[in-house]
């Protein structure tokens, strides 16, 4: 009798958003799991999402893939299909550790702007004033493909803080930018930003500085390494390394206990596989790259990249996902202000356009550190205007939509990345559940 009441109240604390799924329980101030239907979202037809994964599973696309999705503050979605290891039929967990990528760029440019609160800088100070090595920087004039050899400008004006959260700096990434810019990254050894090697950031970006931009600051979009030097200024200016900023500021506060640079040993194993496609298109799992070492969070590192180097789980990201679309604070903890949100989810770039890197088919506009959905955007696809959001370059994507008080997230681990159709599906198939369009 006393273990069918115990049963009784599970699954009613359950149902209730007390406990987590899978039987973990939660933490404090943990985010609940709710019946869809109770904050205006359908069950049933968010199940569409898992018919989606398994498909795709099924028809060698992809290995699998997670999701987490919030209403109100209160998870409907957390599900994962397909396998972690293919071969070995392992299954993929909700919970497992994903290389985030580029969606650390979110956490870096919100530990700006909390330094940007306490008065530390202004956002149209020049970057240089704060990184000195920064000071002489010149933009590329003419470039010589025969021996790399070049020309320089002097700039209009310094390269801002404000740039570098608005990806206007002139700053690109090695080998997807122009080919005269990959030229030079290649001659001056810049790194992409991931990497198992023993460097530190601040020698990184002081090579980084010797190499003229590709363009006068503020004259266009170009996405880069902008966020690796904001990693920089942080630690200049807080006087603590960008993991140490993060761990105190961010992730503790929001209770974000599975976000690392580099993972303790013990979590080594709940590292997701990292897939991607051999020469006749197969799915293999990846386990070394001519750019990278898969299993780079394995190592004891020291390169703490703003722009690119955090491991986290869907859950914990959630947490970060959730803190913004509350205005800057999560159980009792405030970590900005609404009004410095709302500059960051405003545009900042004017008239330029990004180039709707992760956002399917409408973002257009950028803020400070995210891509936005523009009116125009938002007529292509569900998202309403003013979403925002990002992802990364092994096919995560995330965005939080505060006219419907919703954060989503996608998780995959393939490259390179060239999942636009399933993260274009999995946005029609968030707002197609939707039941309740005021927020509710």
């Amino acid at each position: 009798m006393i273990k069918r009441l115990l049963i009784c109240l599970s699954l009613c604390l359950l149902a209730t958003g007390y406990l987590l799924p899978q039987g973990k329980s939660a933490p404090a101030g943990a985010l609940p799991l709710v019946q869809p239907e109770t904050v205006g979202m359908s069950g049933e037809r968010l199940g569409r999402i898992d018919a989606m994964f398994q498909k795709y599973v099924a028809d060698n696309w992809i290995n699998g893939a997670s999701a987490i999705i919030l209403k109100n503050g209160k998870i409907v979605y957390y599900k994962s299909s397909g396998y972690d290891d293919v071969q070995k039929k392992t299954p993929l967990q909700k919970d497992v550790l994903f290389r985030i990528a580029s969606q650390t760029k979110a956490v870096t440019s919100v530990a700006v702007m909390m330094l940007y609160e306490q008065g530390k800088f202004l956002l149209d100070d020049p970057v240089s004033k704060y990184l000195p090595e920064f000071k002489n920087q010149k933009v590329l004039d003419k470039f010589n493909n025969a021996d790399s050899s070049y020309t320089t400008i002097e700039p209009k004006r310094p390269v801002s803080i404000r740039d570098l959260l608005t990806h206007t700096s002139g700053l690109g990434y090695p080998a997807i930018g122009t080919k005269e810019m990959n030229a030079l990254y290649a001659k001056y050894n810049i790194i992409m930003g991931i990497t198992d090697k023993k460097i530190y950031l601040k020698d990184e970006m002081e090579k980084l500085a010797k190499v003229p931009i590709g363009f006068q600051p503020g004259e266009k979009w170009c996405y880069g390494l902008s966020v690796d030097v904001l990693g920089s200024l942080v630690e200049a200016v807080s006087g603590m390394s960008l993991e140490a900023f993060f761990k105190s500021n961010i992730f503790e506060p929001l209770g974000m206990n599975n976000t690392f640079f580099y993972l303790p040993v013990d979590k080594h194993d709940q590292l997701a596989k990292l897939y991607s496609r051999d020469n006749d298109n197969n799915l293999i799992m990846l386990t070394k790259s001519k750019d990278f070492d898969p299993d780079y969070p394995k190592v004891n590192g020291t390169y703490f990249s703003g722009g690119g180097g955090l491991v986290s789980t869907a859950y914990d990201y959630a947490l970060f996902l959730q803190m913004l679309l509350n205005g800057g604070k999560l159980n009792g903890k405030r970590l900005l202000s609404e009004s410095t949100i709302r500059m960051m989810r405003t545009n900042q770039i004017g008239e330029l356009r990004s180039g709707s890197l992760f956002l399917p088919s409408g973002g257009d506009e950028f803020g400070l550190g995210f891509e936005i959905i523009s009116k125009q955007g938002s007529i292509q696809i569900p998202m309403p205007a003013g979403s925002y959001g990002w992802g990364g370059t092994f096919g995560s994507l995330y965005w939080i939509d505060p006219v419907n008080k919703i954060a989503a997230q996608l998780v995959l681990q393939v490259s390179p990345n060239s999942y636009n159709e399933i993260r274009s599906k999995f946005v029609s198939l968030v707002y197609q559940a939707v039941t309740d369009t005021n927020g509710k």
